[in-house]
């Protein structure tokens, strides 16, 4: 079905000069959805992964430059091991098999995350997976893959350590160009569907100053037309950082 963007904007009265740039989203609500349905965990994570496929359409159509997905993070492995193994098996028949669909549509795939703690064949497949898509200037994904706020900031402050800089030298722009994402703006909106509202460990420095949207739709069931209320709802605020 061809989706009529032009229509949905103008429904929303967005914008269309002011899009934003960064949009990072905390994917919650798998595990619900499919308990509502009486289905099995896996079956919610499969359908979270085909929402995720349909956000990245809409924010490529949108023309959103980045947008940066909470994909695993470095407390799920607390998870069961039945289910860190789904998720493992999942993202390789992502990687596999969907690949094709982001060179089509020119979309660029980065990581970010602790890449050591994963296997041989994931990181392998990750890093053809950014090789192949690395030349394209489109909308950017960037899975946050075994990620967690605070181990990152460990790492960039441990990195920043073994310099010997003085404290002069140690600024918010050297921490920023220490951590995994330096090479990201930051996001202008976080968006956590799910019902809960707390950040959960994720781009808490990259966030300081993003407008933060949390709803109770579970990831599986997020829309275009949420997404684009939600654009419109950014589009609204007067974003002071600090200022008059």
């Amino acid at each position: 079905m061809i989706t009529d963007y032009t229509s949905i904007l103008d429904k929303y009265s967005i914008d269309r000069s002011s899009i934003p740039k960064h949009i990072a989203i905390i994917m919650d609500g798998n595990g619900r959805w499919a308990k509502e349905k009486g289905e099995a965990r896996y079956v919610g994570h499969q359908k979270g992964y085909q929402t995720l496929t349909e956000t990245i359409e809409h924010c490529d159509a949108l023309g959103i430059s980045y947008l940066s997905v909470y994909a695993f993070s470095t407390e799920n492995w607390k998870r069961p091991k039945t289910e860190v193994s789904f998720l493992m098996t999942l993202l390789k028949k992502v990687l596999k098999n969907e690949i094709h669909k982001l060179i089509n549509n020119k979309v660029k795939l980065r990581f970010y995350g602790d890449m050591s703690e994963l296997s041989q064949d994931v990181s392998n497949l990750i890093k053809e997976s950014e090789e192949k898509t690395a030349n394209f200037t489109g909308l950017q994904v960037n899975i946050m893959f075994n990620y967690g706020s605070r181990n990152e900031l460990c790492s960039a402050v441990k990195t920043i350590s073994s310099r010997g800089l003085k404290d002069a030298e140690i600024t918010e722009e050297l921490i920023t160009e220490t951590l995994y994402t330096h090479d990201l703006p930051d996001p202008e909106i976080l968006i956590r569907p799910g019902g809960e509202y707390r950040l959960s460990n994720f781009m808490l420095w990259q966030c300081a100053y993003s407008e933060l949207f949390f709803t109770e739709t579970l990831w599986p069931d997020f829309s275009l037309h949420e997404l684009v209320s939600i654009i419109k709802s950014f589009q609204d605020r007067h974003r002071r950082f600090g200022g008059l």
